[in-house]
Parts: structure tokens; sequence; C-alpha cells
């Protein structure tokens, strides 16, 4: 029989996790806890399964309790958890943070709980299509191996492929996403401001954008971040790299300090494949 799973805060990871656990048969969903009722409806309703409430006072007994929460909320999450008297030895919690460890549960830990994190490293903006194409998805683990040892099949269960992360670099293990997404959205963004400064209409900067980094990032899994990298730097074509600084730096300072350090990695990217 599949364990019993309760998720505290069904946002878009909470309630896509719990949705694929449903979906695959690898857990039995208790309860959904969010702020209001109405939002643990709606999360009930994308997952198919679950009784939604809205205060801790009100859960049941699960063997596994998700805490899907803020980071800053995991730890006053598990302590509030532990309260209801629910958490004991048997029980596992886990978290899904990419920056914060599973210390963070130190409470349930106390209590004589199992702890684990479990990441996955991919972007939850849309939920129906994450719970339609996960399976492949790198999740980064750590935590108590008992707890492991039951997550780890429920995630590969949903197709997920676990790596286990250093507990003390798990900071910088998620700083490494924050590079790979978000300030690649930040950066492209900033392409596209740039061309429209340029007197390219907003629609059309994206357009052009789309076959540049489509391109960019499939070079960079097939043949490595040195090897993909082209344009002025990697042709030493310092002159070029100048010009492009002070232009943007005119456009936009705050941008064209953004240019220099982009710059700076460039060339010791660049380097990096000159001496390898």
């Amino acid at each position: 029989m599949s364990p019993s799973l309760t998720v505290i805060g069904a946002g878009r990871v909470g309630k896509t996790l719990a949705g694929l656990f449903q979906r695959k048969h690898v857990a039995t969903i208790v309860d959904i806890l969010n702020r209001t009722v109405s939002s643990a409806q709606q999360a009930v309703a994308m997952i198919g399964a679950g009784s939604p409430v809205d205060r801790f006072e009100l859960l049941k007994p699960a063997r596994i309790f998700l805490l899907a929460v803020p980071d800053d909320q995991i730890a006053p999450c598990c302590e509030r958890l532990v309260q209801t008297g629910l958490i004991g030895a048997g029980n596992i919690v886990f978290h899904c943070s990419g920056a914060l460890s599973s210390g963070e549960l130190k409470n349930a830990s106390a209590a004589g709980a199992t702890v684990a994190s479990i990441h996955p490293i991919r972007s939850f903006a849309d939920p129906e299509k994450v719970m339609d194409d996960f399976a492949g998805t790198w999740c980064g683990v750590e935590g108590d191996a008992a707890a492991l040892a039951v997550l780890g099949p429920m995630f590969e269960g949903i197709g997920a492929r676990l790596v286990p992360v250093n507990t003390s670099s798990k900071t910088l293990y998620h700083a490494a996403a924050v590079f790979a997404s978000n300030y690649l959205v930040s950066t492209l963004a900033v392409a596209q401001q740039a061309y429209v400064a340029a007197g390219i209409p907003e629609d059309v900067a994206l357009e052009l954008l789309a076959p540049l980094a489509c391109e960019t990032v499939d070079n960079v899994m097939r043949l490595g971040p040195a090897v993909a990298l082209t344009g002025p730097i990697a042709r030493g074509d310092l002159a070029t790299v100048q010009r492009q600084q002070l232009a943007v730096e005119h456009w936009d300072s705050g941008y064209g300090e953004l240019y220099r350090q982009l710059a700076n990695a460039t060339t010791r990217l660049a380097a990096s494949r000159k001496t390898s």
C-alpha cells in the first residue's frame, strides 16, 4: 500500500508533486493545507485527491508531510506541525527548497521523525505542463537515509532522477539553478530591451532572440560551455567589446555594469578553452 502524504503549502510545486504522486499511485493524499480553504480546494481539484483544510489543528495523521512553503516559512511551519502532536517516530517530513537544507526541519527530527529535502531542478511556472512532462527531471536530494529510502522510490515512481547534494553546499547548489534559469530570463529581458532601444518593436525583438537563445542552449548541452562560446570575446575582438560596453553604459548605467561583469566571466570561460 502506498504511504499516506499530506501537503502543507500546495502552491505550484506542492500541488504538482501531489498530483503526480496521485496520478502514479505512489502515495495516498490525505490533506492539503493552504492559508485559505478556497485555495486548498483549488489545489485538491487539480490533484484529484485530498481534503482541503486551512488550519494545522484540522490535519489528520499521515506518514509523510511535505512542506512546500516559501523558504522563510519552512521552520515555522515545521514547528507548528510538531505542535499538533502528529509527528513522531515513523513519520517523514521533507521540503522542496533548493536553497535550504533538511536542517530546517530540526524540530521534526527532535520529535523523532526522519527528515529530508528534495528539490526538483526545473521551473514550475506551468504546473499542468510539468505534470505532463516531469519524467526525467533531476532532483537534488539530501537528508536522513531512512527518509530518502522511502522518498527516493516515490520520486523515481513519478520519473525523477535523483542526485545527492552536500548539505553544507545547498545554497551554492541553488545559486547554480538561479544562474541557469532566473538570471537567464533576466539576461534575455535585457537583450529584448536593448533591441527595443535600438528601434526594433518589442514583439519582433523576442522573435530575434528565440533562435539565438535556443540554439545557444542546445550547443551548450551538446558541446559544453567552452566549445559553445562564440562572439567577440571568443574571437579576441576586444575593440568590439569595448564599443559595446560604452554603448550599453550610455543607454543604461546599471546594464553597463552587468555587461562588464558578464564580459569578465566570458573572458574567463574563453581562457579556459585555450588552456584545456
